[in-house]
């Protein structure tokens, strides 16, 4: 346009932020970080913002500080998920179950809580990469950031090769295993399916020739398809030899044992991602939890 910043025009800007599916933490109800490219531009959006957001709203000192300020939320959720990722599999190997575990650690008043999972979504799984290329770019390698990227994104394959040890263990051949996923959004409560990592464990299993029937409470089934390539079906089929509950969607938290193991064949096996259920399933059937 040949329009000069400063000088032809302003700019005001406020880097997003919002929870997907909260139905407190709403639009209105999140303090609002905003910035500009002066004072005044600042003190603009900053009361565009205020017309709307209730809890009211954050002036940060630049752009690139409001801009740094979103990348670092979302870096910083990424690394606290690896460590208790990385703990969740080290406790595997001990034969200790991950959830006692943090609900004892969570009684210390300064104990931060995280849950283990799959990190996937289009902000905490792919912002750290913002930040990592830019400081690679100045010479500088940031070394907790990636290996706490690398830890997570190992995730779908510690997952797919702890089914096919279940699978081995229960005398099931996973070259002749079908197994239910259910759930492929990258959250709970909603259809967003972008950079969903349940996607990624989709393809580890397949690595180990298992049929994967897949199904979700919230997610489009054409969107999945143009999306991933992935048929989604209607609805469970019979005669798996083990499912495997993904994502937390509310139609899944009051599941019983009765309802896996109708959909199972002998050895019923239940891998819950998300801790959904209790360890008492386990009296019915082989139940792993990450």
């Amino acid at each position: 346009s040949g329009l000069k910043l400063g000088e032809d025009f302003k700019l005001g800007y406020s880097p997003e932020r919002i929870n997907p599916g909260d139905k407190k933490r709403t639009l209105t109800q999140i303090l609002k970080v905003v910035s500009g490219s002066d004072d005044e531009a600042s003190e603009v959006i900053e009361r565009v913002y205020q017309k709307i957001i209730q809890v009211g709203t954050f002036r940060a000192a630049s752009i690139r500080v409001a801009e740094a300020a979103k990348v670092i939320e979302n870096t910083q959720r990424d690394i606290n998920i690896a460590l208790i990722n990385e703990l969740a599999m080290i406790f595997d190997r001990m034969n200790i179950d991950t959830k006692e575990v943090l609900a004892a650690a969570g009684t210390k008043w300064n104990f931060l809580k995280f849950s283990p999972g799959l990190v996937g979504g289009h902000c905490i799984g792919v912002d750290p990469y913002y930040l990592t290329h830019k400081a690679q770019q100045l010479g500088f390698v940031p070394q907790m950031i990636l290996s706490g990227r690398k830890t997570n994104e190992d995730v779908p394959g510690f997952i797919a090769m702890r089914l096919v040890k279940l699978l081995l263990e229960n005398r099931k051949n996973p070259l002749d295993s079908r197994v239910l996923l259910m759930g492929i959004t990258f959250k709970e409560n909603v259809s967003d399916i972008r950079n969903t990592k349940v996607v990624d464990l989709i393809k580890e299993l397949q690595e180990y020739n298992i049929t994967v029937d897949l199904v979700d409470a919230h997610a489009d089934p054409d969107e999945v398809l143009h999306e991933y390539g992935i048929q989604m079906k209607d609805k469970p089929g019979q005669d798996y030899d083990a499912v495997i509950v993904a994502v937390q969607h509310e139609p899944y938290l009051n599941l019983d044992e009765a309802y896996f193991e109708s959909m199972m064949n002998g050895a019923p096996i239940l891998v819950d991602l998300k801790s959904i259920y209790p360890k008492s399933f386990a009296q019915n059937m082989t139940y792993w939890r990450l």
